[in-house]
């Protein structure tokens, strides 16, 4: 079963028992997975590492959304971002831990400086690298942060 189908699958169960914020919360990133897929100049199907990709985009934009009202003061409207997000992260592939992504970025710098490239001109280069051994299990901003500090 794809993880759309288990998406839809999770959407009738949760209407059945109910339950709103799920059921929006579910409505809401289908329609992100339909809208990604129509985008373009042809309709696609959006295999399931596409289909986590909109799903991490859509868990980013609730926390940055409840971040925001969070600081604006508005605390039932962050507590309402941070349940979406609980929701939609429970189909999203476990975070690496920092000790992992810490090891690979450790190998590929040392793999850049092996071939000469150090310090600031390193940077795409590693970062691309752990990018492609991380997979989708660490987001972009913590590897970039784990390889400045690596590199610096």
């Amino acid at each position: 079963m794809s993880l759309k189908d288990t998406l839809k699958s999770d959407l009738t169960t949760a209407m059945k028992a109910r339950d709103e914020v799920t059921v929006s919360t579910l409505r809401m990133v289908l329609s992100a997975i339909t809208n990604a897929e129509v985008a373009g100049d042809e309709a696609v199907t959006l295999d399931d590492a596409q289909v986590t990709a909109v799903l991490q985009a859509e868990a980013k934009k609730r926390a940055e959304a409840a971040q925001i009202y969070a600081d604006a003061g508005r605390a039932e409207a962050a507590a309402k971002e941070r349940g979406e997000s609980a929701i939609i992260e429970k189909y999203l592939p476990a975070a690496m831990s920092d000790d992992d992504l810490n090891a690979i970025v450790g190998e590929e710098v040392a793999k850049a400086a092996s071939s000469g490239a150090t310090g600031g001109k390193a940077m795409g280069l590693v970062v691309k690298a752990v990018r492609e051994r991380a997979g989708s299990s660490a987001d972009g901003g913590r590897i970039a942060a784990a390889v400045k500090a690596a590199l610096g």
